[in-house]
């Protein structure tokens, strides 16, 4: 559907990402990930899936993530290594032929969405249309509110956390 830089398709073969990341080494490829504000659906390009190898063209760490932050996820990667989280990705048809029997039923309870405007699942076609347009609303009828923060990309509870823990209790007051 997105062409063979759309996630999914590069995930295909294991092993492959893999190599990719540790020829960038896990400082890189963690930087690239908490710094990406691309709109639409994660591309990783055949050639230089994250970016340049030069460090040096990697945009700044945001405000909300230090170098010590940083680091320690580079620890913990390194322990564990990405075949984990790589793996959640592979099992996403997986997940969705279990859950087949749940299709079309409708999520009963009272909802806030939360989302950052330059979150890439927000930006991917079709996602605003179907959460501004009605279709979330229809499989989701309790929804209360959709929240869109400005300026906010997918880590949205480290971005901007006070504004998360405000929406949290506002939320809760209604209960």
């Amino acid at each position: 559907m997105f062409g063979d830089e759309f996630y999914m398709c590069r995930f295909q073969e294991p092993g492959v990402m893999e190599a990719e990341i540790e020829s960038y080494g896990t400082k890189h490829v963690l930087q690239s990930i908490f710094t990406e504000t691309r709109p639409g659906p994660l591309r990783l390009p055949k050639s230089e899936p994250f970016g340049p190898k030069d460090s040096s063209t990697l945009p700044p760490l945001p405000q909300w993530l230090t170098e010590d932050d940083l680091n320690y996820n580079v620890q913990k990667f390194n322990r564990k290594g990405f075949t984990g989280p790589l793996n959640d990705f592979f099992t996403k048809m997986v997940n969705w032929e279990l859950t087949a029997p749940w299709t079309g039923i409708q999520i009963r309870v009272p909802v806030t969405y939360v989302v950052g405007d330059k979150d890439l699942v927000y930006t991917t076609p079709g996602a605003k249309t179907y959460i501004h347009g009605g279709g979330f609303k229809r499989d989701v009828p309790l929804l209360q509110q959709v929240v869109v923060l400005e300026g906010v990309a997918h880590f949205l509870n480290q971005e901007k956390p006070h504004k998360i823990n405000e929406i949290i209790l506002d939320f809760i007051k209604n209960f």
